[in-house]
């Protein structure tokens, strides 16, 4: 483990420092383009006959669980540490769009991007059953949070905006989580599919991940408030992450959501009532340190995954009708909550077009992609989900600004 940790960082550091000396691309999005270019050169040596490099590199990356590693690791502290920042009064501004997006909107994307992939898959001559369509719909249709923040700092799009992309990012990987989790059940036909057992599961995952937040922010919140030392503070809110996400995922509730919740609760009241300026300056010093080193660590994953993947000419093919695709889904479903709420609220100019084009897919879609059984459908639907984040992190995130900019002039 140590030589793993020791290799990642090591590579995120040169390849972030020949980002910021040479290409100036946004940190996130020039180390992941440097990875990918590291992993196609190292595949193109192997087929050149030089497969010693690429040969080494893919069993370096075998050894690393991406799904694991990142649902199980990674997630907690970066959620945390995004909510931490949010400010609640902003959020409960915008509740009801953020709340629309990230259960009917999710929901609503699940269902047309099934439907149009079983279509277009068809038209391409690759059979993938209707549920495993689906199951890429639930796993293509949230948002990214690390992906979505990530960009979100080089823009200058409104306040209200950002708030609205940042809230519905936050939340609906965990709705998305569980619609992906349904469905998976329901192809492996090991899970009885009733509106009961959805509407339960639901239940205890997203409402009992808020509700388990809470909980855990509020034992927090007391215990910084009790004391005033910054370096047991921060163990403190180091210790909610760690322990509240693995006891969250024993008792079967959304970590994901309990982060989030946790994060804003202890980032508004507990940052205004229970920290000195002290221990608030350390505090956001350690977790924007957490924040930078583990997004860098993600990105180089997801540029050097391609190392592990099968690639044929017909996934890129449904990868290039599968994007328009996407994103026709991801704007219905934005345009719906935002016309249903405009006849009572006003929106900033441009919100449908910025929010459907700022709405990055990310590592989380691809975990989800890598935790399907093994099999053809798991092999289509990981290929077509990597090129599809590809593309939304490269194209989607280094143009986002200049949309902004186009519709908020």
């Amino acid at each position: 483990m140590l030589n793993t940790i020791a290799i990642l960082i090591t590579a995120a550091a040169l390849f972030s420092y020949l980002n910021q000396r040479f290409i100036h691309l946004p940190a996130t999005i020039g180390l992941m383009v440097i990875a990918l270019g590291v992993s196609v050169t190292l595949v193109l040596l192997g087929m050149l006959g030089w497969p010693t490099l690429h040969l080494e590199a893919e069993a370096f990356l075998r050894g690393i669980d991406f799904h694991e590693t990142l649902m199980q690791g990674m997630l907690s502290f970066l959620l945390f540490a995004a909510a931490l920042h949010v400010n609640l009064s902003d959020l409960r501004d915008q509740k009801w769009i953020i709340a629309l997006l990230a259960t009917v909107g999710v929901l609503t994307s699940t269902f047309l991007v099934g439907g149009l992939t079983y279509w277009l898959m068809g038209l391409l001559g690759l059979y993938l059953p209707f549920i495993y369509c689906l199951i890429f719909g639930a796993l293509i249709s949230p948002t990214d949070p690390i992906a979505v923040l990530g960009i979100l700092k080089t823009t200058h799009a409104p306040k209200s905006l950002k708030t609205k992309i940042t809230g519905e990012s936050l939340f609906n990987d965990g709705v998305g989580l569980v619609i992906f989790l349904v469905l998976v059940g329901i192809a492996a036909d090991n899970q009885p599919f009733t509106a009961g057992s959805v509407a339960w599961m639901f239940l205890t995952e997203a409402v009992g991940g808020i509700t388990f937040g809470l909980i855990i922010g509020s034992i927090s919140y007391f215990l910084l408030r009790s004391i005033n030392n910054y370096s047991v503070e921060v163990l403190i809110t180091l210790a909610l992450v760690t322990g509240g996400y693995a006891l969250a995922s024993a008792l079967d509730l959304s970590g994901p959501i309990a982060m989030v919740v946790a994060g804003l609760l202890i980032g508004n009241h507990g940052r205004r009532s229970a920290m000195s300026e002290l221990t608030r300056l350390h505090i956001d010093t350690f977790w924007e340190l957490v924040d930078e080193l583990l997004n860098a660590v993600l990105f180089l994953l997801i540029g050097l995954e391609v190392l592990v993947l099968s690639f044929k000419i017909a996934y890129f093919q449904a990868a290039l009708i599968l994007i328009p695709a996407v994103l026709l889904a991801r704007f219905i479903s934005v345009s719906a909550p935002v016309l249903l709420l405009s006849r009572i609220r006003t929106f900033s100019p441009g919100v449908i077009p910025i929010m459907t084009w700022g709405g990055l897919r990310g590592g989380i879609s691809v975990a989800m992609a890598l935790s399907l059984p093994l099999g053809p459908e798991r092999e289509v639907i990981l290929a077509v989900t990597y090129l599809i984040v590809v593309f939304s992190i490269t194209v989607q995130g280094l143009t986002i600004g200049r949309v902004i900019q186009h519709w908020t002039r």
